[in-house]
């Protein structure tokens, strides 16, 4: 087994038993809240570090994407 496939494998169980205690906790929904809000973050700097997609249609994107907004056809 490579480096990588047990890093991989590391993270993914973290992952897992933080959901479980956040669920015996009861802090889930503060959880799940923080998870969209670091992958929409993600999304953000993803698209902006591609220097050609300027940044309000990169705000509005994420606002579709997140459902804010009703996406015009």
């Amino acid at each position: 087994m490579r480096i990588n496939k047990i890093r991989s494998l590391l993270y993914k169980s973290a992952r897992i038993l933080g959901d479980v205690n956040a669920a015996k906790n009861g802090t889930l929904g503060k959880r799940v809240a923080r998870r969209a809000a670091g992958k929409a973050t993600g999304k953000i700097f993803r698209a902006y570090s591609n220097k050609e997609t300027p940044l309000h249609i990169v705000v509005r994107g994420l606002f579709v994407w997140t459902g804010l907004v009703k996406k015009s056809v």
